[in-house]
């Protein structure tokens, strides 16, 4: 019925419901003329004026622009609201321009046209419920979707209702709802039961032969989330969540599209809220420039910036593809913003086209995230390490120095915390130097140090879901392995928020949370993706050179209790004088291997 576009359907209604009412007139004259003394004249001058009223009020609580198929209570209230104040209008109208008109029979007619309004609606929805039903080929009972409903709420019921009444209706079976609230133990919600608690799930899930357990609380914690996965971390099930709420709305719901979890929703840690006003200070109708804007963070900070309208952004990367397709999703994601986008393809190691860009745009705050992040690729290139953080952050840092940048911020890591590999070391003394341009310039320098972030490029989550593709095995370097995980957009808004902050001279330390075990990372994963572990193995495959059991954010002597946002804390990070450390750097040594031993000395100094 693609011909049926919605103001079409919206004539379709007004003629109905016009139809219907003049129907109820006809039916009441008729019934009602062996009681009451009321001419065929003044019967169709008060169809007339009911029809006029009706489409008046109608439009005022929208009664013609709702989607009939999903009427509830909502609609059948308008429609009552409705013909309620077309019969009080009546009423009003021929109070003071008839004798001959009844009031039983007004009352009458607006009885039966709101029952027959009411009822065509009613019957539009179970009409469309059926044919879907009916224009679906039957399936095979064994293969339906045995699914089970967490949460019997208003996001259950409409998740029920929207599954029930979609597509592919007739490839689901809901088996019931499970709820905590004590109240709602074993009532009925939209005509399925709640079954019991989600501690119960276990047991229904081998009584019922269960496939998909489905969370349907949107205000659900993390904490909350993880402790249902636990449950059910020796149950061969799929759980999903419910789809966005325009997707219910629109009726695009069915069992395919049911929204997967993602390793991410897992973390157990809230994400922090930001001090909007602040920020917005800092950034609108500011030249910004992004050096690594292409990567996983890089990338990441330019989609939160934009959302604050700065006037310029600047983004800079080594790799044309990457910032072209940085450039197109700005352009599009934020069409209507007035910022002017700029991609810059330079190179951090080429200093003098650092000076140039910083003199030409004349930039108001740097966010240097351009870096080499492999550990064990660094530990097989230990000079290609320093060239790109040591020298590359020398020159960006430099080269915002000399053009009078207001504020550079440094993304760096937990692994320049006490570094036994190149990587951290070369971070740690890009840190070093960070700071130490921090004296005597009109520039705030500051570095933020975090932990790993969840779906970066170096992430281990691309690499399991690979394995998991392939069937296994996934392979974990050391089982007692544990990191400091952040999504990407919480740690890029944490940066953003700590250069709000700055002063000129600090290391801000995000707060973590707890450290994850990554063999739990990937019993999650494999949860997630409906497996067991005894179909996906996961086996050691032995520590890769550089690699540390534990990363820690900052050494015991540099822990500082002063949090100046939450989880953002300033640490108590000594640092070298700048003369040395560029001492040092000027004169390492030109063999790779003293050369990685060089500065993993210096770093731990």
């Amino acid at each position: 019925m693609f011909w049926l576009t919605r103001k079409r359907k919206i004539v379709i209604i007004i003629v109905v419901d016009t139809f219907l009412i003049m129907l109820s007139h006809i039916i009441g004259y008729v019934f009602m003329e062996p009681f009451v003394t009321v001419t065929s004249v003044l019967t169709i001058n008060v169809i007339i004026l009911s029809v006029i009223l009706y489409l008046i009020w109608g439009s005022v609580f929208k009664v013609f622009t709702r989607i009939n198929r999903y009427t509830n209570l909502n609609e059948i209230f308008a429609i009552f609201s409705a013909t309620s104040l077309v019969l009080a209008s009546n009423l009003l109208v021929l109070t003071f321009y008839s004798d001959e008109y009844s009031r039983r029979l007004e009352i009458f007619t607006y009885l039966l046209s709101t029952l027959l309004i009411i009822t065509s609606r009613l019957a539009w929805r179970l009409y469309t419920e059926r044919r879907n039903h009916r224009n679906h080929r039957a399936v095979d009972p064994k293969e339906m979707k045995k699914i089970i409903i967490i949460g019997a709420g208003e996001g259950g019921r409409i998740l029920s209702n929207s599954l029930i009444s979609s597509k592919t209706a007739n490839e689901i079976e809901i088996i019931g709802f499970v709820d905590d609230d004590p109240n709602k133990q074993n009532i009925y919600l939209s005509g399925i039961k709640v079954l019991g608690k989600t501690k119960d799930l276990p047991s229904l899930i081998k009584k019922y032969e269960v496939d998909t357990i489905t969370l349907a609380v949107p205000s659900i914690t993390r904490k909350k989330m993880k402790s249902i996965f636990d449950l059910l971390e020796n149950e061969k099930v799929k759980v999903n969540t419910m789809p966005s709420m325009e997707e219910l709305a629109s009726g695009k719901v069915s069992i395919s599209r049911l929204k997967n979890i993602d390793v991410v929703d897992l973390l157990g840690r809230e994400e922090v809220k930001l001090d909007i006003e602040q920020i917005k200070d800092q950034l609108t109708n500011k030249v910004i420039l992004v050096t690594g804007a292409g990567g996983s963070i890089g990338s990441e900070i330019c989609r939160q910036v934009m959302q604050f309208s700065p006037k310029t952004l600047l983004l800079l990367g080594h790799g044309e593809n990457s910032i072209y397709l940085i450039e197109r999703e700005l352009r599009q994601t934020f069409a209507t913003k007035t910022t002017k986008i700029i991609p810059v393809i330079a190179d951090v190691q080429d200093r003098e086209r650092m000076m140039d860009v910083m003199a030409e745009h004349q930039p108001q705050i740097v966010y240097h995230a351009a870096a080499h992040k492999h550990v064990p690729l660094m530990e097989a290139n230990p000079r290609e390490s320093v060239k790109n953080n040591v020298y590359g952050t020398k020159n960006v840092a430099e080269a915002a120095k000399a053009a009078g940048v207001a504020k550079f911020v440094m993304v760096s890591t937990d692994k320049a915390n006490n570094p036994p590999n190149v990587m951290g070391a070369t971070k740690r003394i890009a840190e070093l130097i960070v700071t130490g341009l921090n004296e005597n310039s009109q520039t705030k320098f500051s570095a933020v140090r975090f932990g790993n972030v969840l779906g970066s490029r170096g992430s281990v989550i691309p690499v399991f879901r690979e394995q998991i593709a392939k069937g296994g095995p996934i392979t974990i370097t050391d089982f007692r392995m544990t990191r400091y995980f952040m999504t990407i957009p919480e740690a890029s808004r944490l940066v953003i928020q700590s250069g709000a902050l700055a002063s000129g001279g600090e290391i801000f330390v995000l707060d973590m949370g707890e450290p994850v075990k990554i063999v739990d990372l990937a019993k999650n994963m494999i949860q997630l993706s409906g497996y067991t572990e005894n179909e996906i193995k996961i086996v050691e495959s032995g520590i890769r050179p550089g690699e540390k059991l534990y990363e820690e954010l900052l050494l015991d002597e540099e822990r500082n209790d002063q949090q100046v946002f939450d989880k953002i804390f300033v640490g108590n990070i000594k640092g070298a004088k700048l003369e040395e450390v560029i001492g040092f750097v000027e004169n390492l040594s030109e063999d790779d291997r003293l050369l990685a031993k060089e500065v993993v000395a210096f770093a731990n100094r």
